[in-house]
């Protein structure tokens, strides 16, 4: 009851919604019944979706959205973070979906003591052609698992920018690219502080989406019970098949940067992005970058509908996860409780729905 109360208040420092004509957001509504011819044939990429989902379910219980995103994350060429306390399968997670493609995968462990070259590789030295070689890091792989992001220092986590961004790393002058597709799941706990440094703005900038992973409720819990113990001495990632190849994830990305965003919708999107950069309740709003990231999840939510058009529906879903890392709330509004996500919300329903 008392988060309720607590919400509650929040919601009287916030600017009141413009208000906006009846069908406004019934966009959804005239499209009912109707079947729409798709330019994209997007029915393998439907498939391989649904594929992955049940592979994962095997093991994870609920976790939908988490999963959801993970999968738009992959199909839109972004690096996604996931939150939540010990326990609620943030890396058991990403471990399955990494398992169900037939692509390489590489874990590391954040630690304090972690070197960046630990992470990207070094040059040694060969004695029998007196000749400095290259040897590799993990990073060098198509799925990367990083756990627990913040336990590294800000150098360690500094030798990602470039890896993030651009798909290479430059190291004594030269630059190696990585192979697609490419992409990093990090977790963190968002509780623990010991021995934690925090994630850098231009770090969180480069993760498509944040993930934040809550408890189950009490059937799922009852369920993941049932599960484990069915499993009995198997290993979780014995239970999920590999399919996804590297082509096709390929493909399906292609197909995705294809599916059609009308050009009002480009419109409500930057707006949504310049009303956080003018909220009195934000000391940083969104950047450029956050504009393109919701273009780009938006894309990947349509095409896993099955869907080769964008609706306002897809950008509203994108819209949460990929700003509430990226704003900073002013330290007086924090200090009552307010949150980045809060304020979104309510930046949302200001800004009118396209018709």
């Amino acid at each position: 009851m008392e988060e309720n109360n607590n919400q509650q208040d929040h919601s009287n420092f916030l600017p009141k919604p413009e208000a906006t004509e009846p069908n406004a957001n019934s966009s959804e509504e005239t499209t009912e019944g109707l079947e729409f011819k798709n330019r994209l044939d997007l029915t393998e990429l439907q498939n391989s979706v649904n594929q992955i989902k049940q592979e994962i379910s095997k093991v994870i219980v609920g976790q939908k959205d988490m999963v959801d995103m993970l999968i738009a994350s992959l199909l839109a060429k972004g690096h996604s973070l996931i939150e939540g306390v010990p326990g609620v399968a943030k890396t058991i997670t990403a471990k399955l979906l990494a398992k169900s493609l037939s692509v390489g995968f590489s874990r590391i462990q954040f630690t304090p003591d972690l070197m960046p070259s630990d992470i990207l590789g070094t040059s040694v030295f060969n004695l029998k052609s007196s000749e400095f070689e290259f040897k590799k890091g993990p990073i060098f792989s198509n799925m990367i698992l990083i756990d627990e992001i913040n336990r590294a220092p800000a150098k360690t986590q500094a030798a990602l920018f470039e890896v993030m961004e651009e798909q290479q790393i430059t190291i004594d002058g030269n630059e190696f690219e990585l192979e697609a597709p490419f992409m990093v799941l990090a977790t963190q706990n968002p509780i623990e502080q010991e021995g934690t440094y925090r994630l850098p703005e231009a770090q969180l900038d480069r993760f498509l989406f944040k993930i934040d992973v809550a408890y189950p409720n009490l059937n799922e819990e009852i369920e993941i019970l049932t599960k484990e113990h069915q499993l009995k001495e198997q290993a979780k990632t014995d239970v999920i098949a590999s399919f996804l190849t590297s082509e096709q994830i390929s493909k399906y990305q292609a197909l995705v940067s294809q599916v059609l965003v009308e050009e009002h919708l480009l419109k409500y999107i930057a707006e949504i992005i310049v009303a956080t950069r003018s909220n009195q309740f934000l000391y940083l709003g969104a950047s450029p970058r956050a504009s393109i990231a919701i273009l780009k999840a938006s894309k990947a939510f349509a095409a896993m509908s099955g869907r080769d058009f964008v609706t306002p529906e897809d950008i509203k879903r994108a819209a949460i996860p990929v700003l509430h890392h990226r704003v900073i709330v002013t330290p007086e509004r924090e200090m009552e409780g307010l949150t980045s996500k809060e304020i979104i919300s309510q930046i949302i329903e200001t800004v009118e729905i396209p018709r």
